[in-house]
């Protein structure tokens, strides 16, 4: 296998207000961190008009608070690697994290992936891994010759689009998102409302308000995975991952903070379970040497 793979000590998961604040935390106690996610950090920072209650910062604009993070970030010279992550496993002292980048390796995993809006599509959560997947380029591979649907919810997605395109036979594209679509020429966009993922033992068919099409597979491309499938057997409160004070989750190692862990959704109160995260990571690392 040539060189063993860079393990870190902390794999932060989200760029939203949770997960910089851990990132920072662990920064400053000299963990080697990796923060993976979107360079835009937070869209539903970015998009607030007027945020009211953080501490400091009296009704600034979610444009003024990006900036605000951005900056102290870069102050401290934190990267943010661009990539999705479609599944976390635990493996005993550490962690593989399969994302877009490939397979990485981490001591300790913060998952700061903020809350998934909307309930998932009949059919989805039956052929998941049957057919339905969350990330393009990890699972490309599988559909060369094949016909898949991709399903987005922003324009960030249009190059995991393009990059099926480069392997698949046929790509439907259905944009969530108002904008114009911005894909290669190869790729058929459909804008339709979904319905239904389809078939019997695997993913056949991709039904819509309008139309049903005969598929190999579906690509949901969402903001953010559902916890409960991105880390398999993590215990679950509702819709969110179950912590305690210290924002530990039942697997050990890792950890979770932000609108992940529930209510309420305020951004004082994400980036203080982010630097409480990142302080029980510190701990975790400094007991399990």
């Amino acid at each position: 296998m040539g060189d063993a793979m860079e393990r870190h000590d902390v794999m932060i998961i989200g760029t939203g207000p949770a997960g910089l604040s851990a990132a920072i935390t662990a920064k400053i106690r000299n963990k080697k961190i990796m923060l993976l996610g979107s360079s835009n950090l937070s869209t539903k920072v970015e998009k607030a008009h007027a945020v009211q209650n953080y501490l400091g910062l009296p009704s600034v604009t979610g444009e003024n608070m990006q900036k605000a993070f951005r900056e102290h970030i870069a102050s401290m010279g934190i990267e943010i690697t661009e990539g999705r992550v479609s599944a976390v496993f635990p493996m005993g002292d550490y962690f593989g994290v399969q994302s877009s980048l490939g397979m990485l390796e981490a001591s300790t995993v913060i998952l700061a992936t903020g809350v998934v809006m909307g309930k998932p599509y009949p059919g989805e959560e039956t052929f998941l891994g049957k057919g339905v997947s969350y990330c393009a380029t990890c699972d490309a591979p599988l559909y060369k010759k094949k016909t898949v649907a991709v399903i987005a919810a922003s324009v960030h997605e249009e190059s995991e689009a393009n990059f099926l395109a480069e392997v698949a036979e046929k790509v439907y594209y259905v944009p969530l998102y108002k904008d114009e679509v911005h894909t290669s020429e190869k790729i058929e966009i459909v804008r339709e409302t979904p319905k239904e993922i389809a078939g019997t033992s695997h993913v056949e068919s991709f039904v819509t308000n309008a139309n049903t099409y005969s598929v190999d597979g579906v690509f949901i491309l969402r903001e953010s995975i559902a916890p409960g499938q991105l880390v398999q057997g993590i215990e679950m409160d509702g819709a969110h991952v179950k912590v305690n004070r210290f924002m530990e989750t039942s697997v050990h190692g890792c950890f979770a903070c932000g609108d992940i862990v529930g209510r309420p959704y305020q951004y004082i109160k994400s980036a203080g379970e982010g630097n409480v995260a990142a302080l029980s990571a510190v701990a975790y690392l400094d007991t399990h040497k």
